[in-house]
């Protein structure tokens, strides 16, 4: 995938608050988003954040890099429709949503939801619906590359062998996760 992929949607939503949904192989910067939620947002006394980061072990297994990818036009407006779905449940004021595409490496970031309210309830509430939603009902597909260990076969005992044995498999949603999205329903 290309650096240069990006894809924003500003939209209303029917509110005067902003909403903004970016999907992007290009890193972000914590600090400023952080700083756009608050700008000129008086009104709001809460910003909650989260931010998503590739880990380097899932499921028992050593990670090196996770690819993901997404369905152009399905995936802003499953976002948008969460983000709908939010704002139905908690006042809540300004929203932005970050997901990263392409491959990514351990530490790199993935995601970022910033949600604004007047009171820190609504924030954290709406900021946590959001991620869990994202997390199995958006249209991404990730693609872990993980090291299965030392491939020692035909290797006499006493030799060392640096080669590793490398696969790339296709995540699904976990059931932790499909889980706890169920719990909002």
């Amino acid at each position: 995938m290309s650096a240069n992929i990006s894809t924003n949607v500003s939209m209303n939503l029917s509110t005067s608050t902003p909403v903004e949904i970016a999907i992007q192989a290009a890193d972000f910067s914590l600090a400023d988003e952080v700083a756009l939620l608050e700008q000129d947002n008086l009104t709001d006394g809460a910003v909650v954040t989260f931010t998503g980061r590739v880990r380097n072990q899932n499921n028992g297994n050593s990670v090196s890099s996770l690819t993901l990818e997404h369905y152009p036009g399905m995936t802003e407006k499953a976002l948008a429709k969460i983000i709908i779905q939010a704002r139905e449940r908690w006042n809540i004021g300004r929203v932005k949503v970050i997901h990263r595409i392409g491959e990514l490496h351990i530490g790199e970031q993935i995601v970022f939801v910033g949600v604004t309210s007047k009171h820190r309830h609504d924030a954290f509430a709406a900021n946590e619906f959001i991620m869990d939603y994202l997390k199995v009902k958006a249209p991404f597909w990730k693609k872990e590359r993980i090291t299965l260990g030392k491939n020692t076969e035909g290797i006499a005992e006493g030799e060392n062998s640096s080669d590793t044995n490398t696969r790339e498999e296709w995540l699904d949603a976990k059931d932790s996760d499909n889980n706890k999205a169920q719990t909002w329903s």
